[in-house]
């Protein structure tokens, strides 16, 4: 069954589509106007949502307290910028919100990217715009175009969203992480597991993952990936227009057909410079994949009850491939599937064999120290040149 239009039955886009003049004359190259009411539609589906549980927010502040204790003390790490966590319970629309705010940077590198060698829209009010859209529609409905891909993207990992890392990505500016409650007790009820162990989990694997991706290497591997990745998307007009040059400005239906679509602009172009970054990109993950899967496993047998169980519902939602997922591979080249978890997980176990916990720890000391492509595939090397082999 395919999935409903957020167009449809008065979606967030309805009215506005309906004043299409005024969508056009919106500035800047993404509008983010309509990725931010797309975002909050698609991750609601348009519900209304009650406030976090305040007896869930308490809980969960109690088991971060706990979790961020335990994980420092088996990494060796400050899981923290500033010395604490802090904790932010929010609804699935929240989380869109604030996600959508924290990319702007990435997202605006790659409408720039698209909207290289574009004309600029024209600018005279309602009857300018108009006047241009039928000769001209590629280039001025881009930014509306944009703007309903990047809501929709974290609109649907918004809808899954358990807390600040369902997937990996830069750490926040803050050292406040996001749990969504009302998600977590979801997951929880739906595998029938102890909601406290459940979330104790998502705290441990935030925890972890903000531990090692707030470090200052690691967030600058990130950031320069990503802007780099969304920069080097090159995009020939004469494909832009096959996809947005059929668009009738008079059916709404087409319209709103494109638009709710991730891959209108881009489907699956990827450039020989985005498949080269994928390189030692998908390394970075394996590395960071197999150390705080090992942190996780390492922690989580003392203070999860059925870790087991839990640790197994997790990995299979974690493989799980949505729409925010897919789309958050080819916009981004954030992906994790089973291969870069395999290679990573050997990649953590060479290291232990030949060096023990203690040269695990030193992964992320230096700038210098994350291991390459090469060296992820051959623990050995990496030990070596960071002399901590022999």
């Amino acid at each position: 069954m395919s999935e409903p239009s957020p167009f449809q039955g008065g979606g967030p886009l309805g009215d506005l589509l309906r004043n299409l003049a005024r969508l056009l004359t919106a500035q800047g190259p993404i509008n983010w106007e309509v990725a931010r009411q797309l975002a909050v539609w698609t991750a609601t589906e348009g519900n209304s949502e009650p406030n976090p549980d305040p007896l869930a927010r308490i809980r969960t502040e109690e088991l971060l307290r706990v979790a961020d204790m335990h994980v420092a003390e088996a990494s060796g790490m400050a899981t923290s910028r500033r010395g604490w966590l802090t904790l932010r319970c929010v609804t699935r629309a929240e989380w869109a919100a604030t996600t959508l705010e924290s990319w702007k940077q990435v997202l605006l590198r790659l409408a720039s990217a698209l909207g290289s060698g574009q004309a600029p829209a024209p600018s005279g009010g309602e009857v300018a715009a108009m006047d241009q859209l039928l000769g001209n529609l590629p280039q001025v409905i881009g930014p509306l175009v944009l703007g309903a891909q990047a809501g929709t993207m974290v609109g649907n990992l918004a809808v899954r969203a358990l807390g600040q890392y369902d997937v990996p990505v830069p750490a926040p500016n803050t050292d406040e992480l996001m749990a969504v409650p009302d998600v977590v007790d979801g997951f929880a009820k739906e595998w029938d597991l102890p909601v406290d162990d459940v979330r104790m989990y998502v705290c441990l694997r935030d925890v972890v993952h903000h531990t090692v991706l707030s470090r200052p290497s690691v967030n600058q591997a990130f950031q320069d990936h990503l802007l780099a990745y969304a920069g080097a998307f090159h995009v020939e007009m004469d494909a832009i227009e096959q996809r947005l040059g059929s668009l009738d400005p008079s059916d709404l239906f087409s319209l709103q057909q494109s638009l709710g679509d991730p891959e209108t602009l881009i489907g699956e172009m990827q450039s020989d410079e985005q498949r080269r970054l994928l390189v030692p990109f998908r390394a970075l993950l394996a590395a960071v994949s197999g150390y705080t899967d090992f942190v996780i496993d390492k922690v989580g047998r003392r203070l999860v009850g059925s870790y087991p169980l839990v640790s197994e519902a997790f990995r299979r939602r974690r493989l799980e491939d949505g729409p925010g997922q897919r789309v958050l591979g080819k916009l981004l080249g954030i992906e994790l599937d089973q291969a870069t978890v395999d290679r990573g997980h050997a990649f953590v176990v060479g290291v232990l064999e030949r060096a023990g916990e203690e040269g695990l720890a030193r992964l992320w000391d230096k700038p210098g120290g994350l291991p390459t492509p090469a060296e992820v595939d051959a623990p050995g090397l990496w030990l070596a040149r960071t002399e901590l082999l022999g």
